[in-house]
């Protein structure tokens, strides 16, 4: 026969079940060494790259709030609520192959409807409990980024650009932008627009960013290489993060690195690059077919090679990144449409697949609680957004989608309309977040 107990012991319980009062501010994420806590529980997560959130929250030229409240919606059914966005863009807004409009137009001058969009964006995020990875600059010039505090700076008068520019240069595009570590104008210019960020109050919740634990994480940068110029980048990884956490105590802070990257030129090393103490968890990046090791036209001969490769760095970047003893994100990765088709409604087998097994392998690291892997971001959401011609360039005007300004549009984009590749994400979000 059962016993139960007294009303009162029910009721009891059930007051220090540990029920979340819907009252309670959500915690900032913080880190215990190699894992993620928010609200005291473990947080692992599978996001997505969603870097033109801000333009989109703007009431200005290039924004479109509702459009913006459907994809947030999408993603949080998707169980997506993990967003690297963009809270860095420079001028002029003349220049090409540019997300237009710039946040920062001009050294210290901002734009207000796109400022006001970033506010928009975190608001938004707050109520379906996404968080944000705030990405504050850029060594490739499609956000404006390194290359242009430089111009700013004086250094040259206009940047190298690399390709699709004609007669574009990577390697000269890459040492010009490398310049920047040392250079003291540019790169005071870059802590005044962290300080502005840092210390803002949202425009419409009223809270001060470094205040709101919406944000996730402050990275210094998309992808930042030291190519040639690496004691100053090594030094400014540390006094820039250092710098980042005078202002703001409550936040992570990372670099946004890709990690070794296929290059030896590059100048990165994932484990020199996050031994800074002002430095909370690595990131890597992984990307097959831009490295060459996956041809869409040859996917019977190059996809199996591609993925091994990409299995092997995942494993081989956690081995080296054990003795930091700090979590570690893989934060891009994605592959192209079948036959490298841009198009909507066209074949993603080949990315469905991809999907699936980079998602298992983070699945599967997950489960060792030594393991430092604590999340992934894909790339990229383009949710409704459509490219004005499919491979083009993306020009002012034209639907912002998952493919940055200089890149082939709808190369990584996941439309909304790629069920098979939503389910996917759908059946490891579920699996990850837990």
């Amino acid at each position: 026969m059962k016993r139960y107990p007294p009303i009162y012991l029910l009721l009891l319980f059930f007051c220090m079940s540990g029920t979340p009062d819907p009252n309670t501010p959500p915690s900032f994420i913080t880190v215990r060494g190699n894992q993620f806590y928010k609200n005291n529980k473990p947080y692992t997560f599978l996001g997505t790259n969603f870097w033109y959130g801000m333009n989109l929250g703007s009431k200005g030229s290039g924004g479109n709030r509702q459009r913006l409240i459907r994809e947030l919606d999408r993603l949080a059914s998707l169980g997506v609520k993990n967003l690297r966005v963009v809270a860095g863009s420079e001028g002029p807004d003349s220049e090409p192959y540019r997300m237009l409009p710039s946040l920062q137009t001009a050294p210290g001058k901002y734009n207000v409807e796109v400022l006001e969009g970033l506010d928009f964006l975190l608001a938004e995020m707050s109520k379906r409990d996404m968080v944000a990875v705030m990405c504050m600059n850029d060594f490739w010039n499609w956000s404006g980024g390194m290359a242009q505090y430089l111009v700013w700076a004086g250094a040259a008068n206009s940047i190298p650009y690399p390709p699709p520019n004609p007669g574009g240069d990577w390697w000269k595009y890459q040492t010009f932008t490398a310049q920047f570590y040392s250079n003291e104008k540019a790169v005071e210019m870059f802590n005044n627009h962290l300080r502005f960020i840092i210390n803002r109050k949202n425009s419409i919740t009223g809270k001060l960013y470094k205040e709101d634990p919406t944000i996730f994480s402050w990275e210094l940068g998309n992808e930042p290489r030291g190519v040639t110029n690496l004691v100053a980048f090594s030094n400014w990884i540390d006094k820039t993060a250092g710098l980042i956490k005078s202002l703001d105590k409550n936040h992570l802070v990372t670099t946004g690195s890709e990690g070794n990257t296929s290059s030896s030129t590059s100048g990165t090393d994932v484990l020199k690059d996050h031994l800074s103490k002002n430095i909370d968890y690595a990131t890597i990046h992984i990307w097959v077919q831009n490295w060459g090791y996956y041809n869409p036209a040859k996917p019977d001969a190059t996809y199996q090679p591609a993925l091994d490769y990409a299995l092997n760095y995942l494993k081989d970047h956690l081995k080296q990144a054990a003795s930091l003893n700090k979590p570690v994100v893989l934060e891009e990765f994605g592959i192209s449409r079948d036959g490298n088709n841009h198009s909507e409604g066209t074949p993603v087998s080949v990315r469905d697949k991809y999907y699936g097994a980079l998602f298992g392998a983070v699945a599967d690291h997950l489960k060792n609680q030594k393991n430092a892997l604590a999340g992934v971001n894909f790339w990229a959401w383009a949710g409704e957004g459509r490219p004005r011609v499919p491979e083009g360039l993306w020009k002012a005007g034209d639907n912002f989608i998952g493919d940055p300004p200089h890149e082939s549009q709808g190369w990584y984009s996941v439309y909304d309309t790629d069920n098979s590749t939503k389910q996917v994400i759908k059946k490891y979000a579920t699996l990850i977040n837990q």
